[in-house]
């Protein structure tokens, strides 16, 4: 009975459980509609693409699965391009410029969530999800009109709310423990450090529309005391970047494989905004700046190139290796197997489940 909630059925799904559409190319094709075969939902982490990028890469999931899966993308809050800041921050960026070998970069940012949000309603796209805010009303009535069901995200009670105001049709519940960054976007990221088993519940007693648990969820386990504590599904981020169809970086998946349940920080070192990733060089040296860094995106688009390089050259001390606080419980394979395992510790649970007399 788990399998069928009020989310499988407004979303068309077989099972509760949702990847996580986490930008900068992880979410493949393969591993999108892997996930949706499987009976889950895939979702393209789109927030960095191209429009135009986005678009063929929609293409190419539709040739791979007729199930249906969600378009992730960042509702961009506003910017303070500073150049002062921008010129002083590729000044601490130098000596890894220097030893990568590569130029400094100029924090130039290109504003695309429109043109990405028409070309979602031109292919035909089911269900769209926002990260860092809720979209404008004149979009949200657009992409209603064009039966596209709405997922926003909430790091507090308030921000669920806010959600449901708005329109959302679902809500990420978004717990501290989460890899990479998280969708505050209504108040300060140091009171929104709220825990996955507390928000949750709190989240389900405030909104009526179905709540999807998140942060640190990595099994059946995860999954089941998640929905004992009302929520309608789950969203699971870490757990799929270690799955073969996942293009996370060898060694950003050797990384959480290998890590233990203390190994991770939240840092704004490479992009200006607190993520939670596995600790490293690079955020110990960048640790005493972070309060003068660029806002993001600029300070991503600065760190960009490091990233990248530092991957191709075997440098994971410089890399952002994402990941939430439950690396240990992290498996290799095909996505679809990763959720047969989930799907059977969660069946395993239930049936062993007997309540307290």
């Amino acid at each position: 009975m788990w399998k069928q909630t009020r989310l499988t059925e407004l979303l068309s799904l077989e099972l509760p459980i949702i990847q996580a559409g986490m930008a900068g190319g992880i979410t493949t094709p393969e591993l999108i509609a892997e996930v949706s075969n499987a009976g889950g939902l895939g979702s393209l982490g789109a927030g960095y693409m191209d429009p135009a990028d986005m678009q063929n890469v929609i293409k190419s999931i539709k040739q791979k699965t007729s199930k249906p899966f969600a378009v992730n993308v960042f509702v961009p809050g506003e910017t303070n391009y500073n150049s002062s800041h921008i010129h002083a921050s590729n000044e601490l960026l130098f000596p890894y410029l220097k030893e990568l070998g590569i130029e400094e970069a100029t924090g130039e940012i290109k504003h695309v969530f429109e043109q990405q949000l028409e070309k979602i309603i031109e292919e035909g796209i089911q269900i769209c999800s926002f990260t860092f805010g809720l979209p404008p009303k004149k979009w949200i009535n657009k992409l209603k009109a064009n039966d596209i069901l709405l997922i926003g995200a909430a790091t507090t009670v308030e921000e669920a709310a806010l959600n449901e105001q708005a329109g959302m049709d679902a809500v990420v519940a978004q717990g501290y423990e989460a890899g990479g960054h998280r969708g505050t976007f209504h108040g300060s990221f140091q009171k929104s450090m709220i825990g996955t088993l507390s928000l949750v519940p709190q989240v389900v007693d405030k909104v009526s529309i179905p709540v999807i648990a998140a942060g640190g969820i990595m099994d059946g386990r995860g999954l089941m005391a998640s929905m004992m504590l009302g929520a309608q599904g789950v969203q699971m981020g870490t757990a799929f970047v270690t799955a073969e169809e996942s293009s996370a970086k060898h060694q950003h998946k050797q990384a959480i494989l290998t890590s233990s349940e203390d190994a991770t920080v939240m840092t704004s070192a490479f992009s200006g905004k607190p993520a939670r990733g596995i600790d490293n060089q690079f955020i110990q040296d960048m640790k005493p700046y972070e309060d003068t860094l660029p806002d993001y995106p600029i300070q991503n688009s600065l760190t960009k190139e490091i990233r990248q390089t530092a991957a191709l050259q075997n440098k994971p001390q410089y890399m952002s290796l994402w990941s939430g606080q439950s690396p240990k419980l992290s498996k290799e394979g095909r996505a679809h197997e990763i959720i047969k395992t989930i799907v059977s510790e969660a069946d395993s649970i239930l049936s062993s489940y007997s309540p307290p007399t």
